[in-house]
């Protein structure tokens, strides 16, 4: 998968004791690991933005060894379930996890061992099959997602097409590589033979900050909560010359926060680029060029090269008027092979056939750019008028600029949680002005803080009894 030797004098990794790893360095260190398993089997990789976690992940890939990407922090209980449902022949994870099981180590590097649990081979893999993640950046469901080596080859070449990734590029990790956006950032580089900082740390702390700086990152990729965050802590104002674009992806940017980063990018000579994508299509669908993102602020863009979109009606026929609302289709070969939900459905093939209908809701432009407007089962019938969700949290976020909010409930009955109590009457009563419902149909909670998950996401199961 990696031609680890092409730049092997290149430095392909940089980590938080700032220590600088080349690709023959790297090769040799995926080389040591995977020469301890001797035959094609199923592996969980227990993540974090190290070397020891990045290295198993190359190597497992480039010798024919199947991950599951694991967060390492994943709860003890969530995990158990995971090795019962899967029945993995090892399982690499950071050392000082490893007492935590009764499996033997056979080996021990970069602060990782390799554990051989008492399984072998109990599920047959496809052949085709190359990775595991969990779906939507959520951890721990024995719900997966199955990329084929063609999936993630031909994904990492058309992203590294539309962003012009090459060799000199140095991306520090803002992301999980247990999420298929930060695993992305992960895949463009090493094939382009450039460079990764590795960071656990975060854009609140400053030692994240110094090592960006230190070792002159070229990019940021970051979910729209990074961006949230970023404006908050006053990124326009500064000093960052070595950073030459943004990427965002994992869900709809505000317009406004949209609006103000394309606008910077602009007034600094830097690049913007919005993207749409999800763990089943491999990593990207979509892309919003630079050249567009004021004009088309609010957009996804068009698809990446080698794939197509289009819309579809209630009754799957496409849509070729533009401004109309229907079901996002991609097709293209980074489409993956299906979900996984117990062992024996790593032997499947592939049963999307390129094609993924995508659950969101959205329109196109008369110049064929994409906008979401929502996703197809976040909706609600309030007072027999159908609501998104979705629309409801960019009305509130777009007029309220300091606030987090969100949205779900049951039909005649909206459940909005927000973060700011004085608030409280005030989004009522512009809810109910903006979209001509009664009072009574809007609920409002006051909570601390939205429940993200940790690739920024709002996990809404853990506001609603049900999920919605």
């Amino acid at each position: 998968m990696w031609n680890l030797q092409k730049y092997k004098n290149n430095i392909a990794i940089i980590t938080e004791e700032n220590k600088k790893i080349t690709y023959n360095e790297l090769d040799l260190y995926c080389t040591n690991l995977t020469k301890n398993i001797k035959k094609r089997c199923l592996v969980f990789n227990l993540c974090r933005n190290e070397i020891g976690s990045l290295a198993g992940y190359v190597g497992f890939l480039n010798s024919k060894t199947v991950p599951l990407l694991l967060s390492a922090d994943l709860d003890e209980e969530l995990l158990l379930n995971c090795i019962e449902t899967y029945k993995p022949d090892y399982i690499n994870l950071p050392s000082e996890l490893r007492d935590k099981f009764n499996y033997d180590c056979i080996y021990e590097n970069l602060n990782y061992s390799l554990l051989k649990t008492p399984y072998n081979n109990e599920y047959p893999l496809y052949e085709d099959l190359a990775l595991l993640l969990t779906t939507s950046g959520s951890t721990g469901s024995p719900k997966l997602v199955r990329q084929s080596y063609k999936n993630i080859k031909v994904n990492t070449e058309s992203i590294i097409k539309f962003l012009k990734i090459n060799e000199n590029e140095r991306a520090i990790t803002t992301l999980p590589m247990t999420y298929t956006y930060g695993l992305s950032v992960i895949n463009t580089h090493l094939y382009s033979g450039a460079s990764i900082i590795l960071t656990e740390k975060g854009l609140m702390q400053e030692e994240f900050w110094k090592q960006l700086k230190e070792n002159n990152a070229t990019s940021l990729a970051g979910v729209p909560y990074t961006y949230e965050m970023l404006e908050r802590l006053k990124f326009f104002r500064m000093n960052l010359p070595s950073i030459n674009y943004l990427t965002q992806s994992g869900g709809k940017l505000p317009f406004e926060l949209h609006k103000n980063f394309s606008r910077w990018a602009k007034d600094n000579n830097k690049k913007f680029i919005v993207m749409y994508g999800m763990t089943e299509a491999t990593a990207r669908i979509a892309y919003l060029p630079n050249e567009k993102s004021q004009e088309k602020y609010g957009s996804i863009g068009i698809s990446i090269p080698g794939g197509r979109l289009s819309l579809i009606d209630d009754d799957n026929n496409e849509i070729t008027t533009p401004n109309t609302r229907g079901e996002i289709v991609y097709k293209g070969d980074n489409v993956t092979l299906g979900y996984a939900q117990k062992g024996e459905d790593l032997i499947k093939g592939d049963e999307r056939f390129s094609i993924l209908k995508t659950g969101d809701i959205g329109t196109f432009d008369e110049d064929g750019y994409f906008y979401i407007v929502g996703r197809k089962k976040r909706f609600l019938k309030i007072f027999g008028n159908r609501v998104n969700l979705d629309e409801t949290e960019n009305i509130i976020k777009s007029y309220f600029k300091n606030i987090q909010c969100a949205c779900c409930g049951v039909d005649d009955e909206m459940h909005i949680y927000i973060t700011n109590s004085l608030l409280k009457e005030e989004v009522l009563s512009y809810l109910s002005q903006k979209t001509g419902l009664n009072k009574s149909a809007f609920k409002i909670f006051i909570i601390n803080e939205i429940p993200k998950n940790e690739a920024g996401k709002i996990m809404y199961k853990n506001l609603e009894p049900v999920s919605v």
